[in-house]
């Protein structure tokens, strides 16, 4: 035969009805068993593969999955979301699924593009990135019925057992009391922690973790713990001139955390001192100067966001029996422990 097989091609070979084809295809249960199989057979023999483009007008379902492409950060740990894109592709890739991208200036105008492509039958479901207290998009999604799943927390009110709002994120708690840990077993006790403004989601989550490991092990009194933290906004720059303000102001200081790679970057150009330095975020520029950090395990985060939206649920949760399985998954982070290799870098103390 020239060209690719069709459906009457297969149905030839098993001796069979062209809707019985289309059956085994999007109905097997009402297919006899011996007949499915041979039907089966004769697509495996001819390598026949459905018209993807013929099934979407069919169905309406597009096995496509839309996700905004986040604007470059001028920053190290915006790598991270990149990571995520790409594991999230080969992943639905694997899956026979697609990822549409596409761009927004702001959350309203992520709703204009979440309208437009549903409204066009382009995507099935969509995954949002960079959660927020209040978030008005996966507000607008669960009013309008549209399947989603986030990397993030919602951070609300119920931000752990929403059953409108399936997520996956990273245990940030986990991942500084894991380092704080690791930093106390050396010998280490007046540990210092460079982190974000509060309130930040994520970035008051990273903190709680270096503090309950410091208030458990009780090393140093809550007043100590106050000289011990630096807030400052997220950048190289900012973390270098935290470290310094450290140094001048906090006394010993036996190792330092940070809430991210980029501040953990800055941390160590003001260290003459070569103090242990802990980042978050594991990026490439951590492995390439020897910085331990947090790995957000991205492959983990990308495999459970595909089975939330795929899965049981299919993104959302309508009429679901509350013995279903959980509508979140909590992935617990990586520390990578390294010992700094690249050449010091220091700065006038």
């Amino acid at each position: 035969m020239g060209g690719f097989p069709t459906v009457t091609d297969v149905a030839l070979a098993a001796g069979v009805s062209r809707q019985t084809v289309s059956n085994v295809m999007n109905s097997p249960g009402i297919v006899r068993t011996d007949t499915r199989q041979r039907v089966e057979a004769a697509i495996a023999e001819l390598g026949y593969r459905p018209h993807a483009s013929a099934r979407r007008l069919r169905t309406r379902r597009s096995s496509t999955i839309g996700i905004r492409l986040d604007p470059v950060i001028d920053g190290i740990s915006g790598s991270v979301l990149d990571r995520f894109l790409h594991a999230v592709t080969e992943q639905a890739d694997a899956q026979g699924l697609r990822v549409l991208l596409f761009t927004a200036t702001s959350p309203e105008d992520e709703i204009i593009q979440f309208r437009r492509l549903n409204d066009g039958a382009d995507v099935d479901g969509f995954v949002l990135t960079s959660t927020f207290a209040g978030d008005p998009r996966t507000r607008w999604l669960i009013e309008n019925g549209i399947s989603f799943v986030t990397f993030g927390r919602p951070w609300g009110v119920d931000d752990m057992n929403d059953p409108q709002h399936l997520w996956v994120d990273v245990d940030g708690w986990s991942g500084l009391h894991a380092a704080t840990r690791t930093q106390q077993e050396t010998g280490a006790r007046r540990i210092a922690y460079i982190g974000w403004p509060s309130p930040s989601g994520t970035g008051d989550d990273r903190r709680r973790g270096w503090y309950d490991a410091m208030i458990e092990r009780g090393d140093v009194s809550e007043r100590d713990l106050a000289e011990l933290e630096i807030v400052t906004t997220d950048g190289v720059s900012q973390g270098t001139a935290a470290m310094q303000q450290l140094r001048q102001n906090a006394g010993q200081i036996d190792a330092v955390l940070c809430a991210s790679d980029s501040l953990a970057l800055g941390a160590m150009i003001a260290n003459p001192e070569r103090l242990p330095v802990t980042g978050y975020d594991n990026t490439p520029i951590a492995a390439a100067i020897g910085l331990s950090s947090v790995d957000q395990a991205v492959d983990e985060v990308a495999a459970g966001v595909l089975e939330l939206l795929t899965g049981e649920f299919g993104g959302k949760v309508h009429g679901a029996p509350e013995s279903a399985e959980p509508r979140h998954r909590m992935v617990t982070p990586r520390l990578v422990v390294r010992e700094f290799a690249a050449i010091p870098m220091d700065v006038p103390r």
